[in-house]
């Protein structure tokens, strides 16, 4: 009988055994593999959030609030500014692009996000619409990739928006609780969006959200020009002298702050690094069960075949093959659970995708094979190999007479 097919019926004798082993090797795997394309694909959706705007101008208040409403469509705005900001930095001969933003209505759940159309050309570059065109007029909408995917939006469809950034059922239970009798709701009922446009998967925030022009919230909301203000500036600097000039012109200036969106982006990454730290620390003993469940496993299996083994060596069989014959079931316990594990991470990785992209507007990639993943194999078939060293030494040291007679 050959190496491989004796160590299989050695696995297959005890099968509920090693079902718990493999269980426990495979979760372990695929938390790792969870927790590594997450974390890869939060620094990758980071990174490329906010694109060339290494500048925003908005309210005084936290600095992550304001670059992660603008950029990633999360949380409320710090409050907004006078549209005087915007011909400010305009004017100076350091910026290449400047971009009003307005922000604080949303339609089920998604953010209407009231931006300038140069905004798309100049992240994008040339992408074009996935269908329809650019809108043009107030009222005019183009909706993201997710957003249209989502609610089933089309060229031509029209709704009607609503005051904040709260979620679909969070908006339904405060409309069934005040009615339509509150002036702003009725003024934002009034006010119907038609879809002119659909974005192509840009694989950023903004497949999440809704555009359209800067002024819909002047119109929605009926105010004078002199009443008028807006949320953020998206600033492109032509240079990083550039950037920090600005920065220093109008932070602090009227209620205004200035923020390198890179800086505050980094702030965010840190906090998740804190959190991952304490991932690891609960991977670290996963790791350590897996080794200890693989131990026991191979433990048991010395002591019910101790006469088996016994009689191979008596049959003229070496210790290195009945060492090979431990070793090997271990590995290929543990071989079995790493493919379990791979599978089942990706898997999860797929599942929760769309739950993460639509809290965090992070797309992570459930197909991606990062080089951690060459890591993760080595590690779970090292861990296999050294549990199975013990038990297979001590099975290697005994003499055969031994062996048969315990």
């Amino acid at each position: 009988m050959s190496l491989f097919r004796l160590t299989l019926r050695n696995v297959l004798h005890r099968r509920f055994l090693s079902l718990l082993t493999v269980c426990a090797v495979a979760v372990t795997v695929a938390f790792i593999v969870l927790l590594t394309l997450s974390r890869e694909s939060v620094e990758q959706g980071a990174k490329k959030g906010y694109g060339p705007f290494d500048l925003v101008i908005g309210a005084a208040g936290s600095e992550t609030q304001l670059v992660l409403n603008t950029f990633y469509h999360i949380g409320a705005p710090t409050g907004n500014i006078p549209l005087a900001a915007l011909d400010q930095a305009r004017q100076d001969q350091s910026v290449a692009e400047a971009y009003a933003m307005t922000t604080g209505d949303n339609y089920k759940g998604f953010p209407i996000v009231g931006l300038e159309s140069g905004y798309f050309f100049t992240r994008y570059g040339g992408a074009r619409l996935q269908e329809g065109s650019m809108y043009a007029h107030t009222g005019e909408t183009i909706v993201g990739s997710y957003v249209a995917k989502s609610l089933g939006l089309k060229v031509g469809d029209t709704f009607s928006g609503a005051h904040g950034l709260v979620q679909e059922e969070d908006l339904e239970s405060a409309e069934a609780e005040h009615g339509e009798e509150h002036g702003e709701e009725h003024a934002h009922g009034s006010f119907r969006y038609t879809v002119t446009g659909i974005l192509p998967e840009l694989h950023t925030p903004d497949d999440r959200a809704v555009f359209t022009t800067v002024d819909y919230a002047w119109a929605v909301h009926g105010l004078a020009p002199e009443d008028r203000e807006i949320t953020a500036v998206l600033v492109k600097p032509a240079s990083l002298l550039g950037a920090h000039n600005l920065k220093q012109e109008l932070d602090g200036s009227n209620g205004i702050q200035a923020v390198y969106t890179s800086k505050a982006v980094s702030d965010v990454l840190n906090a998740v690094d804190q959190g991952s730290r304490l991932l690891s620390v609960l991977t670290a003993i996963c790791v350590l069960l897996a080794g200890i469940s693989i131990l026991l496993s191979l433990m048991a299996a010395a002591g019910e075949r101790t006469k088996d083994v016994g009689l191979l060596r008596l049959l003229g069989k070496s210790r290195g093959y009945v060492w090979l014959t431990l070793t090997c079931e271990g590995l290929l316990v543990t071989a079995t659970g790493l493919i379990a594990g791979l599978l089942l991470g990706h898997l999860g990785a797929y599942l929760l995708k769309d739950a993460l992209f639509a809290q965090a507007g992070i797309q992570i990639q459930p197909y991606h094979w990062t080089p951690e993943h060459w890591l993760i194999a080595l590690g779970a078939i090292a861990i296999g190999l050294l549990s199975s060293l013990g038990p297979a030494f001590r099975m290697y040291r005994m003499h055969p007479l031994a062996l048969f007679k315990s």
